[in-house]
């Protein structure tokens, strides 16, 4: 957390906390909802100015709740979250990251959604996969010892037959079905928090 945020939260310490006004999308991209956005449940404005999303991303922490907020100098503006607390991207020199910048060096493990959402899970790190990632990550699953191909990822996601591993950064990952409506409670986390 930012030096100026530590100071603020200890200046002003009973700042009311803010709701709805700040969403984290599943390609990983900060949106600022303002009450228009709020009222007609559209996503919001992306966030692209560099200075203020680097700043969200360095002040970004959960309670213990699991309700995920950015700390916003005395201010919590608590998150929405339209998918997982992060989203996990490929890198070429990293691996994967996630959207603040953090690296994920290895993997534990991959769960699958029953729609072939890549959601994965490093320490404390749940990262739903950017789609327009999720082909080239899903070339490195492995059916019973055989490449997995779409048909038969397919039915594993239907039926769960086999063992399912991702080849990661020289390890085999253990890859698991999810129901999306399960991940919240699953990993502990808030999608809308709330008042």
């Amino acid at each position: 957390m930012d030096d100026i945020v530590k100071q603020a939260m200890a200046k002003w310490p009973n700042v009311p906390h803010c709701y709805g006004w700040l969403a984290l999308d599943a390609r990983g991209a900060w949106r600022m909802r303002d009450e228009a956005a709020q009222q007609a449940g559209a996503p919001g404005d992306k966030l692209n100015n560099p200075t203020l999303v680097g700043f969200i991303n360095r002040n970004y922490a959960h309670d213990e709740q699991g309700r995920w907020y950015f700390q916003n100098g005395p201010q919590r503006v608590y998150v929405n979250l339209e998918a997982t607390p992060f989203i996990a991207r490929t890198d070429p020199a990293q691996g994967m990251t996630v959207q603040t910048g953090a690296a994920l060096p290895s993997i534990e493990r991959l769960f699958l959604t029953e729609s072939g959402a890549a959601i994965v899970q490093a320490g404390e790190i749940v990262a739903q996969v950017d789609d327009r990632d999720v082909a080239p990550f899903f070339e490195g699953l492995e059916l019973d010892g055989k490449p997995a191909g779409d048909d038969a990822l397919l039915a594993w996601l239907e039926n769960g037959a086999g063992t399912l591993v991702l080849h990661y950064r020289g390890a085999q990952v253990p890859v698991e079905r999810v129901k999306r409506n399960e991940l919240p409670q699953r990993f502990g986390f808030v999608p809308t928090p709330q008042a």
